[in-house]
């Protein structure tokens, strides 16, 4: 865990972390805008998707985040990326019946990997 911090403490680490965070931001306005926007408009269903979009790596940001603040003992920090990333899961997991580009795409994906994945179908030989 050193090294992670160490790591977070470095250019490379701190530009990798200001993007992730920039990420989250981007997130964040576009849940806004959402909650903002007129029900089954466009730019609701473009926001959603948007938000859609960035909440799984934005969870894993702050995540990441709380995780290397915890390993340098700044716990205010850690609180403080704790609450963000409660308040991505709850509107992640609240308003389900949203309109947006990745509904139903989980049973179409599904499918589709199902059917990469299969065997090919083996042909009989012919008879005669």
């Amino acid at each position: 865990m050193e090294s992670a911090a160490m790591f977070a403490g470095s250019l490379p680490g701190l530009l990798l972390m200001s993007v992730g965070q920039i990420m989250v931001v981007v997130c964040l306005c576009f849940d806004m805008v959402r909650a903002m926007s007129i029900p089954s408009s466009r730019p609701r269903y473009v926001a959603n998707t948007i938000f859609r979009t960035l909440a799984v790596p934005s969870i894993m940001v702050m995540g990441i985040s709380a995780l290397a603040e915890a390993v340098t003992w700044s716990w205010l920090q850690v609180a403080m990326c704790m609450a963000v990333l409660v308040m991505i899961i709850f509107r992640w997991h609240s308003d389900k019946d949203e309109d947006n580009w990745w509904k139903g795409k989980g049973k179409k994906l599904a499918r589709w990997a199902r059917k990469q994945l299969s065997p090919p179908p083996v042909v009989a030989p012919a008879m005669g």
